[in-house]
């Protein structure tokens, strides 16, 4: 356990440091890539809570990612306008405060999984896989034809959303936002995977009969799961839709839902720094690769193959301590 959490402790760090020393470089593209993989981790991590301990292999977690970020842009476009994003049955202003969209963020994607969540897990195996695909689908249809809020061409805010105390413009003030809630939410899941309630749910990925013997109903304990990932992932979409300062249907798409994937997988699934490690080496991939290939996602695939046959733990797993569920 100690070896696991040095391993946590040192994957974050490194993450950290490679922000830190490109600021002091001066090197602020840099400490732009790191706070990308900072919001992939996080989606990572919200991902990993739902695949890696709960069993559930959702290819679906684009539309939170997308909610989180269309949220956002709405509720900033509106507080640039000046107007209220509803007025029925009651008004709700606008915002370009990051402390008061996330709020709105957690709430919307919360009760999207549970619609999701509730008619997805009364299926197993591949028809899960499919029915969050079709959903996510669903919801990415549904962002290219709201006109409202810009159709297939996306939505623009330009202006960043503000954060109490800090230049939100300043690259390596926003990596400090990105890298604090990427932090908060892996020791919330750490938190959660300890408790009694995710003990209980790894069991019920391991052998639901015996958990439901037991009294405690699986479907409860993995709904429960999937809302929370949801949640994690969609406040990465509104810290992406920051990051950008514009939103679009492609954060909704089968693509995204398949990278998000790419991240748990290439770290370590069910492993807490997983998505962290899997982030950081998906962006460094796209950045060396893609200057010597325009075909870099081939050579991608190839690397994902050989980890799959040869090193199914993923990247934490060839390391002391990077074993599984830590």
């Amino acid at each position: 356990m100690r070896q696991a959490a040095i391993v946590n402790a040192a994957v974050f760090a490194l993450l950290v440091a490679v922000a830190l020393v490109a600021h002091v470089l001066g090197a602020p593209y840099v400490v732009t890539l790191a706070t990308k993989a900072a919001i992939f981790a996080m989606a990572g991590v919200g991902l990993n809570l739902a695949l890696g301990y709960g069993g559930m292999v959702s290819f679906g977690h684009a539309a939170f990612f997308g909610i989180g970020g269309y949220v956002t842009g709405i509720f900033a476009s509106h507080a640039a306008a000046g107007t209220p994003v509803l007025t029925l049955p009651f008004t709700v202003a606008g915002s370009a405060e990051m402390l008061g969209i996330w709020p709105m963020v957690a709430v919307v994607t919360a009760l999207a999984a549970m619609v999701i969540g509730a008619l997805s897990l009364r299926t197993t195996g591949v028809y899960f896989i499919m029915v969050t695909l079709a959903f996510a689908q669903m919801v990415y249809y549904f962002a290219i034809s709201w006109r409202a809020y810009g159709g297939e061409d996306g939505l623009s805010f330009y202006v960043r959303n503000s954060f109490p105390g800090l230049n939100t413009f300043a690259p390596i003030q926003f990596f400090a936002i990105a890298a604090a809630l990427l932090a908060l939410a892996m020791g919330f899941v750490a938190l959660v995977t300890r408790s009694r309630f995710g003990l209980a749910l790894q069991a019920a990925r391991a052998n639901p009969q015996r958990v439901m013997a037991s009294g405690i109903r699986p479907f409860a304990l993995r709904l429960t799961a999937f809302v929370l990932s949801a949640v994690i992932v969609g406040l990465a979409g509104s810290l992406y839709a920051d990051l950008n300062r514009f939103v679009s249907p492609a954060m909704l798409s089968w693509h995204m839902s398949g990278e998000i994937m790419v991240f748990v997988i290439l770290g370590g699934v069910g492993r807490l720094a997983g998505p962290v490690a899997g982030a950081g080496v998906f962006i460094l991939l796209e950045q060396v690769l893609g200057g010597v290939s325009d075909y870099w996602q081939a050579l991608l695939g190839l690397l994902l193959l050989a980890i799959v046959l040869y090193a199914p733990g993923g990247i934490l797993g060839l390391l002391p301590g990077g074993r599984r569920h830590v």
